[in-house]
């Protein structure tokens, strides 16, 4: 199963594509893929027909996956987009580590 430096439910920002600039919060992480579904961002149109949860079909607006390598993790604490290091924490769990302010998360 391949890595990924960003989880479901992280606040991230797009670094490239039509979305660039754009906040949100990452809903679905498909890591065998090396994409992910941010909300708000890469709006596509897709035409369904009608179910059970949509009894009247048509077109609607969804998400579409973007590459991971396009987002960048927003640290909770300083709020900046920034890199992700690796630490061990005092009861030997493996965390994340904000480059910039050093932030354990």
């Amino acid at each position: 199963m391949a890595k990924m430096h960003v989880k479901k439910g992280d606040k991230v920002v797009v670094l490239s594509g039509k979305d660039k600039g754009k906040e949100g919060t990452v809903l679905v992480a498909k890591p065998s893929e090396g994409k992910v579904i941010v909300e708000g961002v890469a709006i596509v149109k897709k035409a369904t027909r009608p179910n059970a949860q949509n009894q009247q079909g048509g077109i609607i607006e969804m998400e579409a996956a973007i590459d991971a390598s396009n987002v960048m993790v927003i640290c909770p604490k300083c709020g900046k987009p920034s890199r992700m290091g690796h630490d061990i924490d005092d009861n030997g769990k493996k965390v994340r580590v904000c480059k910039k302010c050093g932030a354990k998360f």
